[in-house]
């Protein structure tokens, strides 16, 4: 909801100049959900929700945030049959979260039966940013928000993993070549030409700098900055930590067919074991006390708004 003098004193229009939504709490619509088991999954969603709102209540008085509309919503997906809302967080089951919108949408009988280059490269969602402004108010206003989140090391640990450490004609080009010739000293001539086997540490120096070489990537920036969570109001904050239970409950919320159950499978590289706290510790030991600290202070926002424990 817009603020009372908003509403009153300013156009939808002025929002491609800066708008500013203050969390509000809406109550979910309980109505399609059956049986008594999803208890204690719907009480943890109501006290992550209020934790969010209190959070952003609190950080929005010392720093009120602006930025432009279609900025603010360009990883938002839209399923309109169910009158959803999904913003993206790579690494946290957005692989999967886009399969069930397909099949949400119809696009699909399964999403078991959907590759990973139709999920990422089919086209086949609409994003919220290509709406006209009174299609993105609309939904902003009308559509169940939800967001699904990560523990912030875990899911940069997992990234890393993902990216530089299997074939990858994208990222080692672009970003591997990028940090080798910057952050390793006396590289040799073919790490330089493939930008393959980037370690770690080289990856957390390129992380921290304030002169990247190469731009951000989706898959390692910060939630606060790709789904801007105290500016939309997120109806259901789902934990890659729970995943199957909150993800299977919020498609009960919205009134999703009774077979149709959150994907179990990993998306990529099904042979290697998960990124766990155990696997995260391994890598942070390659990393020196002030570089841990700062890749902490890196993700601050995102631990203080879910809640997730500082390392």
């Amino acid at each position: 909801q817009l603020p009372e003098q908003q509403k009153t004193s300013e156009s939808p229009l002025s929002w491609f100049r800066g708008v500013y939504l203050p969390p509000a709490l809406h109550p979910l619509n309980k109505t399609f959900v059956k049986g008594g088991e999803w208890q204690d999954t719907d009480s943890t969603q109501e006290k992550r929700r209020a934790f969010l709102q209190d959070f952003c209540k609190k950080y929005n008085s010392r720093k009120k945030l602006q930025t432009h509309l279609v900025h603010l919503v360009s990883r938002i997906y839209v399923e309109d049959r169910h009158k959803v809302l999904y913003c993206e967080v790579p690494k946290a089951g957005c692989s999967n979260w886009k399969r069930v919108l397909m099949v949400l949408r119809g696009l699909a009988a399964s999403a078991n039966n959907i590759s990973h280059d139709d999920v990422h490269y089919g086209k086949h969602l609409r994003k919220l940013d290509s709406y006209d402004l009174k299609g993105i108010y609309t939904r902003l206003n009308t559509y169940t928000k939800f967001i699904f989140v990560r523990d912030p090391m875990e899911r940069l640990v997992s990234a890393f993993r993902d990216k530089f450490e299997h074939p990858n004609s994208y990222y080692h080009p672009v970003f591997g070549k990028a940090i080798i010739k910057k952050y390793r000293h006396n590289a040799d001539e073919e790490a330089l030409k493939t930008g393959s086997g980037v370690k770690f540490k080289e990856f957390i120096q390129y992380l921290l700098d304030s002169h990247r070489p190469v731009g951000m990537d989706i898959h390692w920036e910060q939630v606060s900055k790709l789904c801007y969570p105290c500016l939309i109001n997120y109806d259901f904050i789902g934990k890659f930590e729970t995943l199957e239970e909150d993800a299977n409950y919020f498609l009960q919320l919205v009134g999703a067919p009774a077979d149709l159950k959150f994907p179990k499978f990993k998306d990529r590289h099904s042979s290697d074991e998960r990124t766990s706290a155990e696997v995260v510790r391994q890598y942070l030991k390659e990393l020196s006390k002030e570089e841990r600290q700062l890749t902490y202070d890196f993700y601050y926002l995102d631990y203080l708004m879910f809640n997730y424990t500082s390392p």
